[in-house]
């Protein structure tokens, strides 16, 4: 019996490392290595002028001019303050959409369908549709607004640093509420009904429902959302490329944008600097990411 079983857990050790080796593979080349090569090229100036790359030893120079780069602290800034802000303004609203649909109406699947396609499409393309949305001459929002006696609110709303970084922000909250909600729909259904019954006979309306039954028991969820949309902000990038590519002036420059600048777009010719930059915000982000989890990490209740 023992060979039999044997053979029989080697097969299936066989079959699955048949099938995670590609996926492995995948991982190691494209996720692992870059990082890896980030991190010991920001040790180097990494010269790549002339075809042939040349290294230098250059010890923690590069991180001290990181540290010194105000262009790197004010994208730092602006990246921060849309992680903070995105979570407070997706997963409240998801969870309100959620409670919609969660009630039962006969446009309940057409409007989960509804919500959530912004999700499946690219950020490239969320990007071009809401440049045009926000075009100063004839974009709709601003054709909106001058139709509804509003023409002292209508502006260059990504031409402007005042209102460029939270025209974004707005974007993105409009993507991703729906992934938001569909997670949050599946929180909220799994409650029983029994104890949402228990506590409107005993008084509490619907609010009160919300606030001491629901957000409670569902915390769990809440807090992981919240956590993978703070990592998910802190690495934005493509939808800023469609749109502004950082300007004006810097006002919606993330890091994930200007390092890209610096390694590609400013024909300096060096990959130490920008693997620099990058580490160093590895670090940070990996270092924030466990604090704010450990700080929302509560025992939840159980049911």
């Amino acid at each position: 019996m023992k060979p039999a079983l044997t053979r029989k857990r080697l097969r299936y050790l066989n079959t699955a490392a048949l099938f995670l080796t590609p996926a492995l593979l995948f991982y190691l080349l494209f996720i692992v290595f870059p990082l890896v090569e980030s991190l010991v090229f920001g040790f180097f100036k990494v010269d790549i002028l002339g075809g042939e790359a040349t290294y230098q030893f250059v010890g923690l120079d590069n991180y001290r001019a990181v540290i010194d780069d105000e262009v790197f602290w004010h994208s730092a800034r602006n990246t921060l303050v849309w992680a903070i802000s995105s979570p407070f303004l997706e997963i409240p609203v998801g969870l309100l959409l959620a409670l919609y649909l969660q009630r039962g109406t006969r446009l309940t699947k057409f409007m989960r369908v509804l919500w959530f396609m912004p999700v499946l499409l690219p950020q490239i393309v969320v990007g071009i549709i809401w440049a045009w949305i926000y075009n100063s001459e004839w974009g709709a929002l601003n054709q909106i607004l001058k139709t509804i006696g509003l023409e002292s609110w209508m502006r260059a709303w990504l031409g402007h640093p005042d209102t460029a970084l939270p025209a974004l922000i707005v974007v993105t909250t409009w993507t991703w509420i729906g992934f938001n909600m569909i997670i949050l729909l599946a929180a909220v259904s799994s409650i029983p009904k029994d104890l949402l019954e228990a506590a409107r006979l005993d008084g509490a309306n619907r609010l009160q429902v919300l606030k001491r039954v629901i957000i409670p028991l569902i915390r769990p969820v809440i807090v992981n959302l919240m956590i993978l949309c703070f990592i998910g902000k802190m690495k934005v990038f493509d939808l800023i490329w469609a749109t502004t590519q950082g300007g004006p002036m810097w006002s919606t420059e993330t890091v994930a944008t200007y390092t890209v600048k610096r390694a590609f777009y400013w024909n300096t010719f060096e990959k130490g600097y920008p693997s620099a930059m990058a580490s160093m915000w590895f670090v940070i982000i990996l270092v924030i990411s466990l604090l704010v989890t450990r700080a929302m990490k509560k025992d939840a209740l159980e049911y």
